[in-house]
């Protein structure tokens, strides 16, 4: 296919177009749409900055969203994507994606970002800096829940059956249920010593996604244990969020959400659960191979201002202390606390 002729940034005038080239790409992602850039100009207020490469007769031939996030804490970055699992170009070829890469390179330095980061999926022919820390897991589904279930193994429905002995309930929706998924996801966070996203977050994302999201509850003791929000695009099913109490864990109520949740893209006639990324030989990590994830990299590229040889995030050292000292702190936070000020530093966080 001919490369990219021309490169610009993209007209929101022009969402149509650019929805009807992210939908048609082998890779598109729900994360790609125009509507995900509105969502998190909506709940965070971050400017969107995607790139549009055409070919000579002027046709879409690749697209690069890209998001801007900038805090007095945390510095100045040109993300594709933040908030998300998936980002980084779609294009007709690979001499197309590296250029939209490239010129998203010049524009950062132009707005004057202290770094580029692309969260790919893909190898490209770039001397950039990588992160190989973060893998993907996913895995291929049956056509059935009684296939999944002899390929899951007795000890694995075992444990998904505790909770409902104990009377769990499982409760499938939308907005309506994003207050009971909020109150264990912060609680959750609050724990593992991060800042939460607001509530108005998973709000708005339902709004602009109403048939692509779902949320999924376990209660337990008419009090919601544990909760997942979910993604869908074509064929894939994706858990990018989910927590559950730790009040509750003893009864198994995340082996039974995240059993609802493989049901639920089953009943979808989705061929992919997505579990999202994971630093790898974490604990999360082990948690999802349980459920026959396989593991995919992920080409998380970070390039500095004008192409400094440094990343700018360094995995150890005094920023890897700093890090430790802040998540410590964090998890000693009353609930309350964490719950007022997570929201406030959260979106401006390198996730």
């Amino acid at each position: 296919m001919n490369p990219a002729r021309g490169i610009r940034r993209h007209d929101p005038a022009q969402d149509a177009a650019w929805d009807r080239y992210a939908e048609s790409h082998p890779r598109f992602t729900v994360y790609h749409r125009t509507a995900f850039r509105n969502a998190v100009a909506e709940a965070f207020g971050k400017e969107a900055h995607g790139l549009v490469a055409t070919d000579e007769q002027g046709t879409v031939c690749g697209v690069l969203p890209l998001i801007r996030q900038r805090s007095p804490l945390f510095g100045d970055r040109l993300v594709s994507l933040p908030y998300a699992n998936h980002g980084g170009p779609l294009a007709n070829g690979p001499e197309t994606a590296v250029a939209l890469l490239q010129a998203a390179a010049r524009h950062a330095d132009a707005l004057g970002c202290d770094r580029l980061e692309i969260r790919d999926h893909e190898l490209r022919a770039l001397d950039w800096p990588e992160r190989t820390d973060k893998v993907l897991l996913t895995r291929e589904l049956p056509n059935s829940p009684e296939a999944l279930d002899r390929a899951l193994g007795s000890k694995l429905r075992s444990q998904c059956r505790r909770a409902l002995k104990e009377g769990a309930e499982v409760l499938h929706g939308g907005a309506e249920l994003v207050p009971e998924f909020h109150a264990i996801f912060a609680e959750n966070m609050r724990d593992l010593g991060t800042p939460v996203y607001p509530r108005r977050w998973f709000e708005v994302l339902a709004r602009h996604f109403p048939t692509e999201s779902h949320v999924v509850v376990v209660r337990l003791a008419a009090r919601p244990a544990a909760a997942a929000f979910l993604m869908h695009w074509r064929d894939t099913l994706e858990i990018p969020w989910a927590a559950s109490s730790r009040e509750f864990n003893r009864y198994s109520v995340n082996m039974l959400l995240y059993r609802e949740a493989l049901g639920r893209a089953i009943a979808l006639g989705c061929r992919r659960f997505d579990f999202g990324r994971s630093t790898q030989d974490s604990g999360t990590h082990r948690f999802k191979l349980q459920w026959g994830a396989e593991a995919s990299p992920i080409h998380w590229r970070v390039r500095p201002r004008g192409g400094a040889s440094s990343t700018g995030r360094a995995a150890g050292g005094e920023e890897g202390r700093l890090k430790t000292m802040a998540t410590r702190a964090w998890t000693r936070l009353p609930l309350a606390v964490a719950n007022r000020l997570g929201p406030m530093v959260a979106p401006e966080l390198p996730w």
